[in-house]
């Protein structure tokens, strides 16, 4: 018996949400809706001209948040990353902690700064993210481990790490062990953005294939090179055993090796979108690690983001995922 569910490896982002108006978006020059990279003075720019907004902090990055998810449904993970020896590194350690999720943080804080993601949500809950990696852009093989990989059902890696050559090389590794230990692989292409402009580096990631792949319809588009949602989605198909292609209120299309399904969205009044496809994953990788169906695991999904997207945060509370799983069981 598997020790872990989920293996999660990606960035270590102490998340800050903030609610402002477009205008701001458009007087900072940021591109609404998506992720860019930015260095620690602009971060420390837009956070000075967004003094007097709404804020709210918590541990994050997108594979973290997933990871999370896992936990709060029932599920036992396990997240590898990197933080600096700073106050923000110590408070992501304990949270990932609180939050259910093993790690070894504690014992390997290294000299340096913490990543930082500015998460900016306008009216239209649309989310827009600024991202300093900090030292979680040095996270390499060193920091993988394999005796827990080895002993996890799925490892899930973030499409974000292909940013850079050190997190890209990590994620390969770790694909490899994956396969030589029978550990199933799950991937997210994590944003539209990343996929435009390192795809050359996500195919790398997905090699000889990927055993599950998460992605928006964008983002199956720009790695697809089609421009057509349907021809993408079986484009995909070369590259994994099954993928999810989520749909945003239109729900989810489904391929889980053998058939295809659509899924339809809830209808919600949604006012953050941060962490819906985290949310998403995170539900999904909890239901297939213990025995859901596919089906089942994408409807339970759905009602996961569905939720999410209605508040502000990246993530559920336990009580909110222990709620949704509670009533699920009771109508399955």
């Amino acid at each position: 018996m598997k020790n872990h569910d989920v293996y999660g490896i990606g960035h270590a982002l102490v998340d800050t949400e903030l609610v402002v108006p477009d205008q701001f978006l458009t007087e900072m020059k940021l591109e609404k809706g998506t992720m860019a990279l930015v260095d620690q003075a602009r971060q420390e720019e837009l956070l000075a001209a967004a003094q007097g907004y709404e804020q709210k902090r918590s541990c994050g990055g997108s594979a973290a948040n997933t990871v999370i998810g896992v936990a709060q449904f029932g599920g036992r993970g396990f997240h590898s990353c990197k933080v600096a020896d700073d106050e923000a590194g110590r408070f992501f350690a304990e949270d990932m902690l609180k939050n259910g999720v093993d790690n070894e943080l504690a014992a390997h804080l290294s000299p340096g700064v913490t990543g930082r993601c500015l998460v900016f949500i306008t009216p239209d809950a649309e989310r827009t993210m600024c991202t300093h990696l900090g030292i979680s852009e040095t996270f390499s093989t060193d920091d993988l481990v394999e005796s827990t990989l080895k002993n996890s059902q799925y490892l899930y890696i973030e499409g974000y790490l292909v940013t850079a050559d050190a997190t890209r090389l990590a994620a390969l590794e770790a694909a490899r062990l994956a396969r030589q230990h029978g550990v199933k692989i799950a991937l997210t292409f994590s944003d539209p953005n990343i996929v435009k402009f390192f795809r050359d580096g996500l195919m790398e990631m997905v090699g000889e294939g990927v055993d599950l792949l998460f992605c928006n319809a964008q983002e199956a588009i720009n790695f697809s090179g089609c421009n057509d949602p349907d021809e993408a989605r079986e484009a995909l198909k070369k590259h994994a055993k099954a993928q999810v292609i989520t749909l945003g209120a239109q729900g989810a299309a489904l391929f889980d090796g053998q058939n295809s399904l659509n899924l339809p969205g809830r209808s919600v009044t949604a006012i953050d979108t941060n962490g819906a496809g985290d949310a998403f994953a995170g539900a999904f990788l909890y239901a297939v690690s213990n025995g859901f169906s596919f089906e089942n695991a994408g409807k339970l999904a759905i009602e996961a983001s569905s939720l999410l997207v209605t508040q502000y945060g990246a993530r559920l509370s336990q009580g909110q995922a222990q709620g949704i799983i509670t009533s699920f069981e009771e109508h399955v």
